[in-house]
């Protein structure tokens, strides 16, 4: 578990770690806010600057738009992928049932052009597109999301990244080639919602252990998404050209490549250089990164307000869904009260001030204030505020008193001492690391922190007691939610689970039970902001900040480029393609005259075909907020 996004993750993030809920019927129009660096929205570029200096071409005269990322690859396979820059990739391979308007992530046409729902919304019927082909020329029909989603749902291994989507579905069949239904066990507030990469049949069926097959052996991979992946070295780099045959229109770099950096500066020094055209950080730069790239000749800093939650975990003592126990966390931390005082000890203030220089909001409930709707923070008489002094008080009445030696110990007489998981390529994680062996040092507790390449082996062991997280959140918080509920342990030690942090507690489970089942806007965001709630009282998930989404871009590479929302939004990790797909090279001789591209009539024609099913769900879908998610 990394920076997860998911789907969004996201999950991420992040496991990142996904969704929407009010149905947008047109996209065109999409006006993603044109950065004064020229950015453009994904459906109509903006007019690029004169030629400058750096050229993104190669040898052959491809345009070659080469991202700089922090994070390694956990996975290729859409099945298996929880870190923010590979479901980001999978975004880019794979079309989903729907996607999100660029604008302000509304549900729009994706792989459906449109959905419906029967009377007791318990069937779910979605039209296929018929103009959309697999690289290899097959064409993608119903047939390949139903069985994308059957083995989701007969396959543990197939369900071990996004499992929750498809928990509660009885049935799903492919009567047509364009038409998918799927019959719920009851009623689910996410089925425009699905973040789910939907992969060739023909290809998949093939694949024999979906626990081990990583989907990196045999290239180019075939997919249907804006970009076919042709080459992958982990720890070095992803690259992917053109699809030349998307159906919303083939981007305007010829080649995308992702490539990771270990050392975040060497990054920024690259990009400098002309060597990339695009950092995203770890997943951030830092203030002091940000700083320097400022005024910088061709280069243009986007800071915009984060869809990321970022926090402590506490291991709440491993467990499997079979009732084993597993891993070593600190048995201390089964005490609520002991929890709370580590809560209580961090100063959220001084986090946001001196790590993040401003570059943040403190942090309060698990859903960012990104999104309005859902986002909730503590009433006065519960809030864990910065109190060293009851925080001390509470750690006496749990039985964690000081020696003579001013440590604090238990009842056996050994000194409570925590081993943190930190990420050795975020500054962040060290940095505040730092301060948690200050503050918690004067309550008398130890802190080793334990900076890792790879936290993921210890993290699903259960052997930590604390650890750095953080989730891009979606337009619909489903899945992050999902990730802390009973059904997401693994079901034995041996197997790998959702979970982000074995969290197990039957009142959570009611409410996630509930909101999903919920079609109402307003009541579903209430039960969402309970959930918050319960999460926050429990003590297991200390969100210390909402980070911005800090990165940098040469303009003499990428002459305009879509952020989501339009209005102060991200570039990196967004919930769909709309970036990468429409970043215009800045020696392209591409200019804009406002008028709607081939894609963009494309979605007008989808959307009046999607009008009439989407006036009777309008109702029931919950408009999203202005920012992005994952």
């Amino acid at each position: 578990m990394n920076p997860h996004d998911q789907h969004d993750r996201r999950r991420t993030g992040l496991r990142s770690g996904p969704r929407s809920t009010r149905v947008r019927l047109l996209v065109a129009g999409v006006a993603a806010l044109v950065l004064t660096a020229g950015l453009a929205t994904p459906l109509a570029p903006a007019a690029p600057q004169t030629r400058a200096a750096a050229d993104t071409s190669d040898t052959s005269g491809r345009k070659v738009l080469t991202v700089a990322v922090a994070q390694s690859v956990d996975s290729l396979s859409p099945f298996l992928a929880v870190r923010l820059v590979s479901t980001s990739i999978h975004r880019l391979m794979y079309e989903y049932l729907t996607n999100y308007d660029p604008e302000d992530a509304r549900v729009v046409p994706g792989l459906a052009t449109k959905w419906e729902a029967s009377p007791d919304k318990l069937t779910w019927t979605y039209t296929i597109r018929s103009d959309s082909m697999w690289s290899d020329g097959r064409r993608a029909t119903a047939e390949d999301a139903a069985w994308t989603f059957n083995k989701m749902m007969t396959d543990p291994d197939a369900a071990t990244a996004n499992g929750s989507f498809v928990a509660n579905f009885a049935q799903v069949t492919a009567p047509s080639p364009t038409r998918l239904v799927i019959r719920l066990k009851k009623p689910q507030a996410t089925m425009t919602a699905l973040d789910v990469p939907i992969v060739p049949k023909h290809i998949w069926e093939k694949v024999t252990d979906f626990s081990e097959f990583n989907n990196d052996k045999s290239f180019p991979i075939v997919g249907n998404g804006p970009f076919v992946l042709t080459d992958y070295k982990p720890d070095s780099h992803v690259r992917l050209k053109a699809n030349k045959n998307f159906w919303r229109g083939a981007p305007k770099f010829d080649e995308l490549v992702f490539r990771y950096y270990k050392d975040q500066d060497a990054a920024v020094a690259a990009l400098r250089k002309g060597e990339v055209s695009f950092v995203a950080g770890s997943p951030s730069l830092t203030p002091a990164q940000a700083a320097s790239l400022k005024g910088e000749k061709n280069i243009r800093v986007n800071d915009a307000p984060g869809r990321r939650f970022y926090a402590l975990a506490v291991n709440p003592g491993a467990r499997a869904r079979n009732g084993e126990r597993f891993g070593d966390g600190h048995p201390s931390l089964h005490d609520r009260r002991v929890r709370h005082a580590l809560f209580m000890a961090v100063d959220r203030k001084a986090v946001i001030d001196k790590v993040f220089q401003g570059h943040a909001v403190e942090g309060q409930g698990y859903i960012p204030p990104r999104y309005p709707a859902y986002f909730w923070k503590p009433p006065k008489d519960r809030l864990l505020a910065y109190d060293p002094a009851r925080a001390a008080r509470l750690l006496d009445e749990a039985g964690y008193r000081k020696n003579a030696d001013g440590k604090r110990v238990g009842k056996d007489g050994r000194p409570l001492n925590y081993r943190v998981l930190c990420h050795a390529t975020d500054p962040n994680d060290k940095a505040i690391g730092k301060y948690l062996q200050e503050w918690w040092g004067r309550l008398g507790i130890g802190v080793t922190l334990t900076c890792l390449d790879n936290v993921t082996d210890p993290w699903l062991a259960g052997k930590y007691d604390l650890a750095f997280d953080g989730w891009s959140v979606n337009p619909d918080p489903d899945f992050v939610l999902s990730i802390h509920t009973c059904a997401a342990l693994p079901a034995t030690p041996r197997d790998t689970g959702a979970t982000d942090n074995f969290i197990c507690d039957k009142t959570y489970d009611e409410l996630y039970a509930e909101q999903l089942a919920e079609y109402d806007p307003a009541r579903r965001a209430e039960l969402v902001r309970r959930m918050q709630a319960r999460l926050y009282d429990l003590g297991y998930m200390n969100v210390m900040a909402y980070p911005n989404a800090v990165e940098a871009y040469r303009t003499d590479q990428i002459a305009s480029i879509t952020t989501m929302p339009a209005k102060a939004g991200n570039i990196y990790g967004q919930d769909g393609y709309w970036s990468w797909w429409s970043a215009v090279p800045a020696d392209s001789g591409d200019s804009s005259d406002g008028s709607v591209s081939t894609g963009a009539v494309v979605g007008i024609v989808a959307g009046a075909a999607a009008l009439a099913g989407l006036v009777a769900v309008l109702a029931l879908r919950r408009r999203a907020t202005a920012d992005d998610r994952e």
